[in-house]
């Protein structure tokens, strides 16, 4: 669902920006006040993890489509709401700069369509209440499918609402409404049904990440990280070649309307857009997650692994320039 900057006008893209800023200017402050280190390798690992998803894209039977995994409220599930949103910005900011992934114009947007609502909206309303009483597996495969259905509809819905407003006139609001919701509607339940898996593997091994009193560990909270961040090698350097080559749920709607998956600028932006363009052709080492000029697997394999390495490494290294996380005095 990341969004190309043809797609937004200047005027949009600088109101996503601040209300995506605002957002994370408060997250950054609510992570201090709750001030739990233990958090720091599980947010680098997972913000890893939903790196190395993302570039999976699974194809979506008798549509000629595909979908990706956007990862907010897996994020949320094992980090909270605030963690998990900042977590994401991570991920969506190494997509954009060094992937040209999502455009640079259009990134406060993407961060509000896959971040906001799957961090605020899927895990506060949907996932905790359901969980909050009771935990077991069947509550959270519901609360993870129905979680992610709604922020996947609500970022799909966000996305036809910030075209509209942009006066992108080669997109029908209405034709473009009727696509986009019900394909994601699809992607949002595969969705549901990863997120599920993952969280009930932590549950069933480490359930104290999700219930700080729980008892009756299978495997060291070591173990645990150390089998997400090799699931992350093997998604991100293998399983990412195998990726559905049909285009993402955003493009198939485009394309349908249109007859194309991209379409050019509005006229009178055009100029933001080229400058914003400018900047990602320098930013962006590995474009389309492949090495400059070549058609190598090997490129593919790299980015993955390369970019989930960075993208924990920048979540690992903004927690501490922010002092998100400042150790505990002893009392006596």
């Amino acid at each position: 669902m990341h969004m190309a900057d043809a797609l937004i006008a200047p005027a949009v893209a600088a109101t996503m920006f601040a209300a995506s800023g605002i957002t994370t200017a408060y997250s950054i402050r609510e992570v201090k006040l709750e001030n739990d280190p233990r958090k720091i390798p599980t947010m680098g690992v997972m913000s890893a993890f939903v790196f190395a998803t993302q570039m999976i894209n699974f194809t979506i039977p008798g549509t000629g489509s595909s979908g990706h995994l956007c990862g907010g409220l897996l994020l949320s599930i094992m980090l909270g709401p605030y963690a998990g949103f900042l977590s994401m910005v991570s991920v969506l900011l190494i997509q954009c700069l060094l992937f040209a992934d999502g455009g640079l114009l259009a990134l406060g947007a993407n961060i509000w369509n896959m971040a906001f609502y799957g961090c605020f909206v899927g895990y506060l309303l949907i996932y905790r209440p359901i969980t909050k009483k009771k935990l077991n597996n069947t509550r959270i495969m519901a609360a993870a499918v129905l979680g992610s259905v709604i922020s996947l509809q609500l970022g799909a819905f966000s996305v036809t609402i910030q075209t509209l407003l942009s006066g992108i006139t080669a997109l029908s609001f209405g034709q473009f409404l009727a696509l986009m919701q019900p394909i994601h509607l699809a992607i949002g339940t595969v969705e549901g049904l990863i997120t599920g898996a993952v969280i009930i593997f932590v549950y069933n091994t480490r359930p104290e990440i999700l219930q700080k009193d729980a008892l009756n560990s299978r495997m060291s909270f070591k173990q645990v990280i150390a089998i997400l961040g090799v699931l992350v090698v093997i998604i991100g350097g293998g399983l990412s070649l195998i990726a559905s080559g049909n285009p993402d749920g955003l493009e198939w709607s485009i394309e349908k309307v249109t007859g194309s998956t991209e379409i050019e600028a509005q006229k009178e932006y055009s100029s933001a857009v080229d400058a914003a363009a400018d900047i990602q052709e320098k930013t962006a080492l590995l474009p389309d997650y492949a090495f400059r000029d070549s058609e190598s697997p090997a490129g593919t394999s790299f980015s993955g692994v390369a970019g989930a390495i960075i993208v924990a490494g920048l979540t690992i290294g903004l927690s501490l320039l922010f002092k998100l996380f400042r150790k505990k005095d002893k009392t006596t």
